[in-house]
């Protein structure tokens, strides 16, 4: 939900920001009333899987959460955000909080694992989210263009496959345990080289951009 209000409000904000230096085009719709339902559905939604996990009506409402961020995911222009890294990533991040309502529809179904979509929520969302507008933030306070290096692509790289890993160790029980390795290396990747990469910037005096 922290995602789907704070994220809801960052992501469209940081696109449209970027989308108007580059030039004409679409941008992200405003905040209106497809987001007050998504968020409203949301939260009824997780309410309901706290209390009756594994109830038909459980599902169904996951599952229109799901379909109604996804919606609202797309109507943020996060295609034409390709070219800098440093802002796509939050659409991918994004993207996890949609998946994981969808998988933890199915599996309130009984169609997938329960906890697949947990761990869309977790690694993805949470995990591309926090490394997302860590390295933004690194960046921004710092004084440095922002814009992601080779390394920091990485570092995104490497969380999306640690999420993917980790989502696809819950729905493959006969590829969990490699999958299960491929996870913990490519998240360790992930904020190890966020803390090698970054910890010097952070260290030193704000660059003063003429």
């Amino acid at each position: 939900m922290l995602i789907t209000l704070v994220g809801g409000r960052v992501v469209p904000s940081f696109t449209h920001n970027w989308l108007a230096r580059a030039g004409t085009g679409r941008l992200p719709a405003s905040f209106g009333r497809l987001d007050v339902a998504t968020v409203v559905v949301s939260a009824a939604a997780l309410t309901l899987w706290i209390a009756i996990p594994l109830a038909l009506g459980t599902a169904a409402a996951l599952l229109l959460a799901g379909i109604l961020q996804t919606v609202r995911l797309a109507r943020w222009a996060g295609d034409r955000t390709y070219r800098e890294p440093l802002v796509f990533i939050l659409h991918v991040a994004y993207a996890f909080v949609p998946i994981g309502f969808l998988l933890t529809g199915a599996g309130a179904l009984g169609l997938v694992a329960g906890t697949a979509g947990m761990h869309a929520w977790a690694a993805g969302a949470i995990g591309a989210m926090t490394l997302a507008i860590m390295t933004r933030a690194s960046l921004g306070h710092t004084g440095r263009p922002l814009t992601a290096s080779v390394l920091t692509q990485g570092i995104y790289v490497a969380v999306v496959i640690a999420a993917l890993a980790r989502i696809g160790a819950a729905l493959l029980p006969s590829w969990n345990e490699p999958l299960l390795h491929v996870a913990a290396f490519a998240w360790a990747a992930a904020f190890l080289g966020f803390g090698f990469y970054f910890m010097p910037i952070l260290c030193r005096a704000r660059r003063v951009l003429i």
